[in-house]
Formats: C-alpha cells, sequence, structure tokens
C-alpha cells in the first residue's frame, strides 16, 4: 500500500482540527460534563449544586418508573430491529428478482430515508389520530378501538409500526445490494446443487450477507435506542403520563421538564455503559459467527 507523504508535517493534523474540534465539543464535552453532573445535585435555576456522590445513580436503579422504561426499550428495540431487518431482507430478495421497472420499485421503496425521524412520527400521528386517521378507522371496523395517547398497548403499537416503516429503507438498500455483490457462479452453482429456492438463499446467499447484517444489526440497535426520539416524543405528543416512553425520551423529561439535571444525567451515564457492553457483546460473541468473504 502506497503512503501518503505530505511536505509539511504540521498539515494533515491541521486536516483534522475541524472534525477533532466538532467531537470534542458535540460528544466528548457534553459526554463529561454529563458524568460529572451524575455526582452533583443541580439547581435548576443555575444557582448552585451540592456534592451527593452516587445517590443519583442509587435513585434512578431503584426507581420503578425507571425499570418500567428500560423493560419497555428492551421491548421495543428488540421489535424494531427485528421487523426492520426482516422486512427490508424480503423486500430486498423480491427486489432482486425484478426485471422490468426494476429501478422504479426500488425509488419506491428508498424514498422513505429521506423523511427525518419527526416527520415519521408527525405522519403516524395523523394516519393513527383518533378522529381523522385512516388506519385508525381500518382498526375500528376490525373491531380494534386504537387509542393512541390513552392505551399504553396501543401507544406503543404506534410508535413500533412508525420507527420500523422509518427504518426499512436504509436495511433494503444495504441487503439489495449485498444480494447484488454475490457472485453469479456461486448463485448458479448453488442452483446446480439444490433446486430448493428457499434452501439455496438460507444456506448460500444468507452467509454470504452475514457481514451486512452485522452491520445493519448495530445501525437498528443504535437507532432504536436513540434515533426514535422525535418519533416517541410527537406519538405521546410530549405528555408522556402512564404511555410507555423509551430511556433517552425519559432523560429528555426528568432533566428539562421535571428540572432533575443530577438524575438526568445519571441516566444518560448508566444508558451510556449500557451501549458500551452491549457494543462489546456484539463485536466479541455475534461477529464471530461472521465470516467475511
Amino acid at each position: 500500500m502506497k503512503r501518503v507523504q505530505y511536505s509539511n508535517p504540521i498539515l494533515p493534523y491541521a486536516l483534522l482540527l475541524p472534525q477533532l474540534a466538532i467531537v470534542a465539543v458535540f460528544f466528548l464535552w457534553p459526554a463529561v460534563e454529563a458524568v460529572r453532573a451524575s455526582f452533583y445535585l443541580e439547581d435548576p435555576f443555575g444557582f448552585g449544586s451540592t456534592f451527593v456522590g452516587l445517590e443519583n445513580f442509587k435513585d434512578t436503579l431503584t426507581n420503578s418508573q425507571y425499570a418500567r422504561t428500560a423493560r419497555f426499550t428492551l421491548i421495543f428495540t428488540v421489535l424494531v430491529a427485528f421487523f426492520s431487518l426482516s422486512i427490508a431482507l424480503l423486500l430486498a430478495v423480491k427486489a432482486d428478482k425484478v426485471i422490468r421497472g426494476a429501478g422504479s420499485y426500488r425509488t419506491l421503496l428508498m424514498w422513505v430515508y429521506a423523511i427525518a425521524p419527526p416527520v415519521a412520527g408527525l405522519l403516524g400521528v395523523m394516519l393513527f389520530d383518533q378522529h381523522i386517521g385512516p388506519l385508525t378507522e381500518l382498526a375500528r371496523s376490525l373491531g380494534w378501538n386504537l387509542q393512541v395517547g390513552v392505551t399504553p398497548f396501543d401507544t406503543a403499537f404506534v410508535m413500533v409500526i412508525t420507527a420500523v416503516w422509518k427504518q426499512i429503507p436504509v436495511n433494503f438498500i444495504f441487503f439489495l445490494s449485498g444480494l447484488q455483490s454475490v457472485p453469479k457462479s456461486v448463485q448458479e452453482a448453488a442452483a446446480i446443487d439444490c433446486r430448493s429456492g428457499t434452501r439455496r438463499f438460507w444456506t448460500v446467499t444468507f452467509p454470504l450477507l452475514a457481514p451486512t447484517g452485522f452491520f445493519l444489526l448495530i445501525i437498528n440497535i443504535t437507532y432504536a435506542l436513540f434515533d426514535t426520539f422525535g418519533i416517541v416524543d410527537l406519538v405521546v405528543k410530549g405528555e408522556p403520563g402512564n404511555n410507555p416512553i423509551t430511556l433517552v425520551y425519559k432523560v429528555f423529561v426528568d432533566g428539562f421538564r421535571g428540572n432533575d439535571l443530577g438524575g438526568s444525567s445519571a441516566q444518560s451515564v448508566i444508558l451510556m455503559v449500557l451501549v458500551f457492553l452491549l457494543t462489546v457483546f456484539q463485536f466479541r460473541m455475534i461477529e464471530r459467527r461472521v465470516h467475511y468473504n
């Protein structure tokens, strides 16, 4: 591999400086500040703070509402990741077989990716509105009195449906690219050895998609944990009450609505630790089963 040579040794660091500054200002500094604030009882008006040690962490971990939110976040993340990946893989397999009108078909499946999460949440709220929502009327015609924002199950259902709908296009793009990169010679050899298309997919094609699937698994878990904030906010309409919310949204509610800055900082630190442990588990345990060709 040919190495790039710079006439000025300071130039590479100067080129990296803007990106490093962004990381330091918007990622490192807030993380350090959250860790510091988690050990203090902060005055909401900024008049002072009192060191309380681990009391914020103790109050958070012993709070029944936090435990309930953590359970919902786990279920929400699993459902969103599973259905987003499954549906996207199915659509990618079908799109890969389309010959006529393939470009239009793929564009229709990918355009949702351009919609921001808050806009997706707004569309979900409109589709499931109790008065004018067409999907709510469909549910009522089937005997289901769907009440978003009133019944916790109905609210969680709309959150999952909207989050899955928003994430399917990006998964679809990567899965389709992975399918199109499978060598034709491998597909022809598999067709000779096995007539069953389903068996060929699970024994030949799917293992070749393992690196793509592992990457998307991490992306989807991160998306469900953090990027669904706008969807949750619009579905619960800023009034969580007894409605299910995610851990990230609870940090916002407790910190900016309840003015519990120390407690919300402790929650964010706990969430950072959980994400770190989850990432280590994924790369140590799951990636071992992934074979890169």
